[in-house]
């Protein structure tokens, strides 16, 4: 069952995205694939928070967590957690 990473961000620092996403692209390594990437979301309901939304979709958790944990992301994830103030959860898909 496919399992979904989203996040919500508020971006602080354009250029710290840019360096996070430039560092981010040696982590992919074939471990999933990005459905969603809007910079300009345009909530609906509720209280939204931001205006970035990334949906990225692995085969599975194990797949996820070896995406996550690897030496490259981690090397990467630090850009992103200051250049943004983010919000993630992970979700699984329809049976």
């Amino acid at each position: 069952m496919s399992i979904y990473f989203v996040v919500q961000e508020e971006v602080k620092d354009q250029d710290g995205l840019q360096e996070y996403m430039e560092a981010a692209k040696s982590s992919t390594l074939g471990r999933g694939r990005a459905l969603v990437v809007d910079d300009n979301v345009l909530p609906i309901e509720g209280e939204w928070h931001g205006s970035r939304l990334v949906i990225l979709e692995f085969e599975d958790e194990e797949a996820f967590r070896d995406w996550y944990e690897s030496p490259e992301y981690q090397n990467a994830l630090p850009l992103r957690l200051a250049a943004t103030d983010s919000r993630g959860a992970l979700v699984k898909g329809l049976k």
